[in-house]
């Protein structure tokens, strides 16, 4: 069996981030995650298991994590990933796989989703600022969402780029 808890995978487990632009309710969230772990749960590459586990995060981010130490995740398998969110995604009215938003929490400590183009022009506005929490669903290994680099202030990601005046 390829499912293992979530918690029990090494730092160095290769890791993909989805993010949903709302909260599901309880009963999509619960969808979601069976069929993910059922999805995992035979999920391998070239034949052989790959070890991985789900979880939810904040209600909002999906993650999938696979130790590949036993065996790596192959294009096939990575296209399967993606081909059961989009399934699932259409299933349960959610957009799993748009990596272009930007994940921040705003002065209420919200959680929100808004466009790359948006964000600089809330920078500029002085609503985004370099301390910004932001969400770093680019990062690849489980390791640095322990290290608390999924959720870290804009200026130590990638988001830095989007603060930036034209």
């Amino acid at each position: 069996m390829s499912l293992v808890p979530f918690e029990s995978l090494p730092d160095h487990a290769r890791l993909w981030c989805f993010g949903m632009p709302r909260a599901p309710g309880a009963d999509v969230r619960a969808r979601l995650l069976d069929s993910m772990r059922d999805f995992v749960s035979g999920w391998t590459a070239h034949s052989r298991d790959l070890r991985a586990g789900v979880a939810l995060l904040h209600d909002r981010f999906l993650l999938v994590a696979a130790d590949e130490s036993t065996a790596g995740a192959s294009g096939c398998s990575i296209d399967a990933l993606t081909g059961r969110l989009q399934s699932l995604g259409a299933q349960l009215d959610l957009e799993l796989l748009d990596s272009t938003p930007v994940w921040f929490r705003d002065g209420s400590q919200r959680i929100r989703s808004v466009s790359r183009p948006e964000f600089t022009a809330m920078a500029r506005r002085g609503e985004a600022t370099a301390t910004t929490p932001v969400f770093d669903l680019t990062l690849t290994r489980l390791g640095d969402v322990r290290a608390g680099r999924f959720e870290t202030a804009a200026s130590d990601t990638w988001h830095r780029n989007l603060l930036a005046p034209d």
